[in-house]
C-alpha cells in the first residue's frame, strides 16, 4: 500500500486525515502522492478549533493583522520559484505561467488593504448629542473551497480579505491539488498567523459537503462547477447567517465583428479560448462571427492559430504554451463532450486528438462549427471551442446572451454604441471590448451572474462580503430626546 501524505491542517498541527484514502493520476499520468480525506470528525474539529480562534483574532488591530500578512506576502516574493514548480509538478501548467499565478500571491495584500480603505472602513458622522458609528465586522468562521486550475491564486483572493476582516479561515483543498493549499498555510503559519486561525481539510464531495453542514459554518466562498456551487446553494438555502460567494464557470461568448483584421482575430481567439488548456473559467467557449468570406478568415485564422499551439510537459524547453489538463480524467471527460458534439452534427474543424506521448491528459484544440446544431449549454473545462455563424449584429447579439451563464463576454470590432449594446445584451460580469474574455483587472471585480454566480464578485470587490456593516447611535450619557412625541409626558 502506497504511503499517504500529511496535507491537512487542523487544530494548530499538521496531520493525516481520517477518511477514505484519495488516489489521482497527476497531468502526466503518473500516480499522484495518495492523502486521506478529512472525515466529518476532522471538519468538526477544524471548525470548532477555527471558532475558539475567532474571537481573539478578530479582537486584534488591524495593523497588527496587516503585519501579519505583509510578512506573508514577503515569504511569498521568496519563495516564489519554488511555489511556481509545486503549482507546475501538481497541476501542470508551464512553469511560464506558474510564476505568474504564485508571484499574484503577494500583491493581494496591497489591493485587499485598498479595497478596504474604499470600501470598509469604519466611520463616524457627529450628530447633535450623539454620533452615528459605522464598523465593519467578520464573520466568524469562513470557509474557501480551492479549485484545481488556480489552485493558490483563487483561494488567496478569499484568503488575504477574510483574515484581514478578522475571519479565521477553513480552506477546502483541490482533491487534484493539495499541496499547493499546504503551501499557503505555510506561509501563513511562517509569517505569524495564530496556528488555529486557519485549517486545512483536504478532500473530496463528502469533505465539501461536511462543511457546508457544520452549524459554526459563518462564510463560504467557492470557486468550481456550476453543478457544485449550485449544489451549495441549495444546501444553505434558508441559513441565512452564513454568507456565500460562488463563482462558476462560464460558457462565454466572443463575438468578432467584419471591421477585425483576421491575422489579429486568430491568436487572439486562441489565447481567449485555449490558455491553460482551456481550463479557466473565463475562457472563449463560443466563437460567433458573421457568415461570409471575412468570417471564413477569422476562423481559418484561428484554426492555425490553434494548430500551431506548442503543447507539452510542464518543464519543457521550449517553453509550450500550455501543458496536459490536470488529469487523465479530466482529458477524458472533455474528449468525451468532444466526441458527442460531433455526434449531434457539430462539424470539425480542427480535430481534438489525445496527444497520448506527452501525457494520457494532454489534448490537442479541438475547434467545432456548431452553427445548425442544437447543443446542451454547459461549460466544457478545456480545449474545446465552438463556432457559431450569424447574418447580422442582432443575431450575433443573440447568440451572445444565449446561455444560462454570466461570466465573461468579449466584442472585437464594432464602435463604442455597438459595444453598448452587447454589453446590455449579454450581461455578464466581466465584458469586454476588443480584448480576450479572459483578460481580468485585479483592481476590478471577478464574478457574474446566473449560473455563473450570486452577484457577490470577488477580486477587489471580496472585501464586501469577507466583513459585514454594523450601524450604531452612540451618546457620552443618557439623555432623554429635546422633543418627545406627542401624548408622551415629558417628566
Amino acid at each position: 500500500m502506497a504511503e499517504t501524505i500529511d496535507v491537512a491542517f487542523i487544530d494548530g498541527r499538521r496531520c493525516c486525515g481520517r477518511g477514505a484514502p484519495v488516489r489521482r493520476r497527476g497531468p502526466l499520468g503518473n500516480d499522484r502522492p495518495v492523502f486521506r480525506a478529512a472525515n466529518a470528525d476532522d471538519v468538526d474539529q477544524a471548525m470548532r478549533s477555527a471558532a475558539r480562534a475567532f474571537p481573539a483574532w478578530s479582537r486584534t488591530p488591524f495593523a497588527e493583522r496587516l503585519e501579519i500578512l505583509q510578512r506573508y506576502a514577503d515569504a511569498a516574493r521568496a519563495q516564489r520559484e519554488s511555489l511556481a514548480r509545486l503549482l507546475a509538478e501538481e497541476v501542470g501548467k508551464p512553469l511560464w505561467e506558474c510564476r505568474e499565478e504564485a508571484g499574484a500571491i503577494a500583491g493581494k495584500v496591497d489591493l485587499t488593504v485598498r479595497a478596504f480603505a474604499e470600501r470598509a472602513v469604519d466611520r463616524a458622522t457627529e450628530l447633535e448629542g450623539f454620533r452615528g458609528m459605522l464598523r465593519y465586522r467578520p464573520h466568524g468562521v469562513f470557509a474557501v473551497f480551492s479549485p484545481y486550475n488556480l489552485p493558490m491564486h483563487l483561494p488567496n483572493g478569499h484568503l488575504v480579505p477574510a483574515l484581514l476582516g478578522g475571519n479565521t479561515v477553513v480552506i477546502k483543498s483541490s482533491e487534484h491539488a493539495p499541496r499547493s493549499a499546504l503551501a499557503l498555510v505555510e506561509l501563513l503559519l511562517e509569517a505569524g498567523l495564530p496556528a488555529e486561525a486557519v485549517q486545512l481539510l483536504p478532500g473530496e464531495r463528502e469533505t465539501g459537503e461536511a462543511i457546508v453542514a457544520h452549524g459554526l459554518l459563518r462564510g463560504l466562498a467557492f470557486t468550481g462547477s456550476s453543478t457544485t456551487g449550485r449544489a451549495i446553494h441549495r444546501a444553505l438555502g434558508g441559513r441565512t447567517e452564513v454568507i456565500t460567494a460562488l463563482e462558476m464557470g462560464g460558457n462565454n461568448p466572443m463575438l468578432v465583428l467584419d471591421d477585425t483584421d483576421p491575422a489579429v482575430m486568430g491568436p487572439l481567439v486562441a489565447l481567449s479560448s485555449m490558455l491553460t488548456a482551456g481550463q479557466r473559467c473565463t475562457s472563449a467557449r463560443r466563437l460567433i462571427v458573421p457568415r461570409g468570406a471575412h468570417g471564413d478568415a477569422v476562423v481559418e485564422a484561428v484554426l492555425r492559430a490553434c494548430a500551431g499551439l506548442r503543447i507539452s510537459n510542464a518543464l519543457a524547453e521550449p517553453e509550450p504554451f500550455c501543458g496536459p489538463l490536470v488529469a487523465p480524467e479530466a482529458a477524458d471527460a472533455v474528449l468525451a463532450a468532444y466526441e458527442a458534439r460531433v455526434a449531434e452534427g457539430a462539424e470539425v474543424l480542427l480535430p481534438m486528438r489525445r496527444l497520448g506521448a506527452i501525457s494520457p491528459a494532454a489534448l490537442s484544440p479541438g475547434v467545432l462549427d456548431v452553427t445548425d446544431a442544437r447543443l446542451p449549454d454547459t461549460e466544457v473545462f478545456g480545449p474545446l471551442l465552438h463556432v457559431i455563424r450569424v447574418d447580422d449584429f442582432d443575431a450575433g447579439l443573440k447568440a451572445a446572451a444565449d446561455t444560462r451563464y454570466g461570466l465573461s463576454a468579449a466584442l472585437c470590432g464594432g464602435s463604442v454604441t455597438d459595444f453598448e449594446r452587447f454589453r446590455d445584451a449579454v450581461g455578464a460580469g466581466i465584458v469586454n471590448r476588443n480584448r480576450p474574455t479572459n483578460g481580468a483587472l485585479s483592481t476590478l471585480p471577478f464574478g457574474g451572474s446566473g449560473w455563473s454566480g450570486n452577484h457577490r464578485p470577488a477580486g477587489f470587490f471580496s472585501v464586501d462580503y469577507c466583513v459585514w456593516a454594523m450601524a450604531s447611535t452612540e451618546a457620552e450619557s443618557v439623555t432623554l430626546p429635546g422633543r418627545l412625541p406627542p401624548g408622551m409626558a415629558n417628566s
